[in-house]
């Protein structure tokens, strides 16, 4: 009798410890994508440096 309730003890104790396996989740999450919306700017806002430049040059040529 007491191998009977020494083996019950074991096989409780055995499946409580493994209760929580290291088994790996099936849920898989996807990532969040983030958008971030952005000013459109003028397509003259990228040519007046070119612009300036282009004209103190020629105001350098024009004075020598």
């Amino acid at each position: 009798m007491k191998k009977l309730a020494l083996a019950v003890a074991f096989a409780a104790a055995g499946s409580s410890a493994m209760a929580g396996s290291y088994a790996k989740n099936d849920v898989v999450m996807e990532p969040v994508v983030v958008v971030e919306e952005t000013n459109q700017q003028s397509s003259s806002a990228g040519i007046i440096v070119p612009l300036i430049l282009l004209a103190l040059v020629a105001a350098a040529v024009a004075s020598d």
